[in-house]
């Protein structure tokens, strides 16, 4: 089998969403998604990385992942090549698992369960105790909110007034009023807050019993963040904003991280993500993915959840789920009782439904000129010695044919 083509699909009426979809000479076609600067990431899929993999067996995901990556120069560090990445990963993820016939938990080692606790991604200023009372009736007993984050505008997140705080407690107070501890709450600051105010604030929201303090200040420095836990008995969650698993790495062991949140198509998709819950693991910290962005995403993140002993519980946003992801998918994911049930189909486990290409409002890019090396763009090396030379060609020939 031979990767022949690689497609992106964006539609205006969600215009973070970037779509890819990597074609084989046997039919079979993977399906990947990534989001935010979506006209950022499908130049970076198209111009730099894609062309790498057209031509080539799609099997062998960790040395195109290792290809992709050190063409980026270390994209942990950086947002649009590593979420490029993360969306070709999750591709080549989907194409295996369907050629194999089995989901792509199955191929990380099997499954240790076969559902994953829900919480929702939704917690309102207004109405938020009766919001809850919904949620429990459908059988989620966890929420999420920032009711901090727009309190940090006015002063830059330099400084928070009594008064402010006590807005921010007002929808926990309503909460634990109306249904009392059979909701875990969540609290998410953006990185908005400077250490001092981040401890006031979690330290007054400690009386309520929270699940988490996720991301009260910016992800920048593992010591202060170290500060802000040894502060609060609440678990203090890393999240989204960092990538890859050297950027987690440092959060994790030095204790500042007591769960984590990767998300699957920013931090370097099926594969990175599946090392990261590893790496959490081995300090004995739960990881919990990330998700408030397309539906390609969670049926990615289930394979991770119900393949490492390690995950907590896996995000959702119920007016996405049961809104615009039923135009997008077939089919949708299996979200009821509180909990994502695993997919049961070959490879991610869904696919675009045939009319978003058709959409109107779609754009639709394809590359299918394959790229061998930067050696053809660049030149030979001046410092490369024919033996060095000579590697590097035995290197191409072993990472497979070209069509």
């Amino acid at each position: 089998m031979l990767i022949t083509q690689i497609e992106t699909i964006r539609i205006a009426e969600q215009p973070h969403n970037l779509w890819v979809q990597i074609h084989t000479d046997e039919g079979i076609v993977g399906l990947g998604e990534t989001f935010y600067a979506a006209p950022v990431v499908e130049a970076a899929v198209h111009d730099h990385f894609g062309p790498l993999l057209i031509g080539r067996d799609p099997f062998p995901i960790e040395r195109h992942w290792e290809s992709m990556f050190r063409l980026s120069d270390h994209a942990g560090y950086g947002g649009a090549e590593m979420r490029a990445i993360s969306a070709l990963d999750i591709a080549l993820w989907d194409i295996k698992g369907q050629a194999l016939g089995v989901p792509v938990y199955e191929l990380l080692g099997g499954a240790v369960r076969t559902k994953i606790r829900v919480y929702a991604t939704s917690l309102q200023f207004h109405g938020a105790g009766e919001q809850a009372k919904g949620l429990l009736d459908e059988g989620i007993t966890a929420m999420k909110g920032g009711p901090t984050i727009g309190l940090a505008q006015a002063s830059d997140g330099q400084f928070l007034s009594p008064k402010e705080l006590d807005m921010a407690l007002k929808p926990i107070r309503d909460i634990r009023d109306a249904v009392g501890m059979d909701m875990q709450i969540a609290n998410d600051g953006h990185g908005k807050w400077t250490l001092p105010v981040a401890i006031r604030i979690a330290q007054a929201m400690e009386p309520y019993e929270m699940m988490w303090q996720e991301d009260l200040m910016p992800l920048l420095n593992p010591d202060a963040l170290a500060r802000l836990q040894a502060a609060t008995k609440t678990p203090v969650c890393i999240s989204e904003r960092l990538l890859s698993r050297w950027q987690l790495r440092q959060f994790i062991e030095n204790g500042s991280a007591r769960i984590v949140m990767p998300d699957l198509i920013w931090t370097g998709g099926v594969s990175e993500t599946h090392k990261v819950a590893i790496l959490a693991s081995a300090h004995q910290v739960p990881f919990a993915p990330h998700d408030a962005t397309g539906p390609v995403n969670i049926f990615a993140c289930s394979q991770i959840c119900m393949s490492s002993p390690n995950a907590m519980m896996q995000e959702h946003v119920p007016a996405f789920f049961k809104g615009w992801y039923n135009d997008i998918v077939d089919p949708n994911l299996d979200i009821r009782d509180g909990y994502l049930h695993a997919p049961q189909r070959p490879g991610i486990g869904t696919q675009l439904k045939t009319g978003v290409r058709e959409r109107s409002d779609a754009t639709i890019r394809v590359s299918n000129e394959p790229r061998k090396s930067l050696i053809d763009e660049w030149g030979p090396h001046p410092a490369r010695t024919p033996e060095s030379q000579a590697r590097v060609d035995e290197l191409e020939v072993e990472r497979g044919p070209q069509t």
